[in-house]
């Protein structure tokens, strides 16, 4: 999981949209209680409370979180009793894009994935990958034995040109499908993502909406932006496509993910993702500590929240039996469904 990814934006068009946004959440840096427990307290639940943006879709009472760890704190509490508190409350938000960040620790929320199936192993993607795969910045790929192509995406994080998809894109070319993998994709660049998403569209289309606080209530938002993908003006693949998914598919991969299932020619498999759609912004408390939390809702294209995450077009989960064979069950109905 990526904790400081950068956050970039979804399409050239909402540039100017999130300027807007970002001049408006500044006013967050500026610590309004002193540096003291009760303080610091008071300062992260504030910050929360005007700024983070599911508390109702998420039906939190944020007020009796106030109250119920208000009682943990004392005035002559450690730095560490502090933050263990502060790192307790802010998982009541049940949100991977929610961290405290202190000098020696990093609080955070990982039950999104925690409690799903793994549905992907290293050691059994060796046995696709095998030794000769092919490297091209953030990407791993190769031809599979029944003329598959294999593409796997392990982070956003790490850029691709759009040379790099050309060479790729061509190289695959003479393959009957291609399954793109982005299971264990902790997220990372967002416009990584758009790059890689818009090599399998003809046409400009519409793939969701964001909205940003315009106050401090906690449903003061402004009409939802709509979100476009744009075909690429290189070289596009026009074959049909399996995104593979597990819940550890979070943040930007969750937004790949939400533009590549509406395209005709793909077909998500796998499991549930990880969800984490909304952007991410960083404030400051008076004794220096960080908060990362989720500061505008991104929604789907009907408007639909994608918060919890997506559900894939064909679940399928690798089987024990498989595994022990090591045989990837999620791959091996992909590589089915494409040769059909």
């Amino acid at each position: 999981m990526r904790f400081k990814e950068n956050i970039k934006y979804y399409t050239i068009q909402s540039i100017a949209f999130c300027f807007l946004l970002l001049s408006f959440t500044s006013c967050v840096e500026q610590a309004t209680f002193d540096d003291t427990p009760q303080g610091n307290f008071e300062e992260l639940w504030k910050i929360i409370d005007e700024q983070y943006c599911f508390l109702d879709y998420k039906n939190i009472d944020w007020d009796a979180i106030h109250t119920k760890y208000k009682k943990r704190i004392t005035a002559d509490m450690t730095n560490e009793g502090l933050f263990e508190v502060l790192g307790d409350m802010l998982t009541e938000l049940k949100d991977g894009h929610v961290n405290l960040y202190s000098a020696n620790n990093v609080a955070r929320y990982w039950k999104w994935y925690e409690d799903y199936p793994m549905n992907f192993s290293d050691s059994i993607q060796k046995n696709y990958l095998g030794k000769d795969y092919r490297i091209a910045a953030g990407i791993k790929y190769t031809i599979l034995k029944d003329n598959i192509g294999y593409i796997y995406y392990e982070s956003f994080s790490d850029g691709i040109g759009s040379g790099n998809l050309d060479e790729v894109l061509s190289y695959m070319a003479i393959c009957d499908g291609l399954i793109i993998d982005v299971r264990n994709n902790g997220g990372g660049t967002i416009t990584n993502a758009t790059k890689l998403a818009e090599r399998f569209t003809n046409e400009k289309v519409l793939t969701g909406y964001i909205s940003h606080k315009t106050g401090t209530g906690h449903n003061n938002f402004s009409e939802p932006y709509p979100i476009y993908l744009e075909p690429s003006n290189s070289i596009r693949w026009q074959k049909k496509v399996v995104v593979l998914t597990n819940r550890r598919s979070f943040s930007a991969t969750n937004d790949f993910v939400n533009s590549m299932r509406i395209l005709p020619l793909v077909t998500t498999m796998g499991d549930k993702t990880g969800g984490g759609s909304g952007l991410p912004f960083t404030s400051e408390l008076p004794n220096g500590w960080n908060v990362r939390f989720s500061s505008s809702p991104h929604f789907a294209a009907d408007m639909s929240q994608i918060e919890w995450g997506i559900d894939p077009d064909v679940k399928v989960d690798i089987s024990p039996s498989d595994y022990s064979k090591g045989i990837d069950t999620i791959i091996e109905r992909a590589r089915t469904f494409l040769k059909k």
